[in-house]
């Protein structure tokens, strides 16, 4: 059982249900049966790329820089009236970390200190830009990360989570293709490694455009690291 399985595991056991078997007919679909009826698969959302053999995810390069540009930005403190969202583009090669969240910190703190603030970019080098914008209520941090980009991924994260959600699925529902008259439900469990855990304001304007993928009885996205952050269409 991978990380994604056990956290599904997890999952399912805190909505209450009693009876969930792991791989109930051996190396093939579904990942779990749930209380003999419910068949269900179990995927990491993630960004992904077409390397020209395939799709491959971009997680594995984009994550640690993210959640090094969400520690600094959340270092400065609670929302004081209004939040502002920083996205971030970016191209390889990426400046040492130590050298760019050194000018990061400086742009973050010039930005939040001026009397007068206005959207759009507040740092720039030649592989790495900052840009802020004011969220439409504030939000837990001033600073709140909104989104990323780079050669082969990016944009906001709501539209991301859908595009992949979308393209998880398609994955997915072929997959199992061979095994699906065995069950009459089939569920997706989808970890989340583009939001990493969506809040309520973005799980509510991400509900307000998702349609279920054909095919799937049920689609509930969970926090890789947490199993009771989740939600459902």
């Amino acid at each position: 059982m991978d990380a994604s399985e056990a956290i599904a595991e997890k999952l399912l056991r805190n909505m209450g249900f009693q009876k969930v078997v792991y791989e109930p007919d051996g190396n093939v679909p579904p990942d779990f049966l749930v209380d003999d009826e419910i068949a269900v698969e179990v995927r990491r959302l993630n960004q992904n790329h077409d390397s020209g053999g395939g799709k491959r995810g971009l997680e594995e390069t984009s994550i640690p820089l993210w959640q090094k540009i969400e520690k600094l930005a959340h270092s400065f403190g609670p929302a004081d009236g209004v939040s502002w969202f920083v996205f971030f583009r970016f191209s390889r090669p990426v400046k040492p970390w130590k050298k760019l969240e050194s000018e990061l910190r400086k742009a973050l703190a010039s930005f939040k200190a001026r009397s007068s603030r206005t959207a759009g970019r507040i740092y720039a080098n030649k592989n790495f830009e900052l840009e802020v914008w004011p969220a439409s209520k504030p939000l837990e941090h001033y600073f709140r990360m909104g989104g990323t980009s780079d050669d082969q991924s990016g944009g906001l994260i709501v539209a991301e989570m859908l595009d992949n959600i979308e393209h998880c699925a398609s994955e997915k529902l072929e997959k199992i293709s061979d095994y699906k008259n065995k069950y009459a439900k089939w569920w997706l469990v989808l970890t989340d490694h583009i939001g990493r855990g969506l809040d309520d304001f973005d799980k509510e304007q991400l509900l307000s455009h998702a349609k279920r993928p054909v095919g799937w009885d049920k689609i509930i996205v969970v926090s890789p690291s947490n199993p009771d952050n989740w939600f459902e269409f």
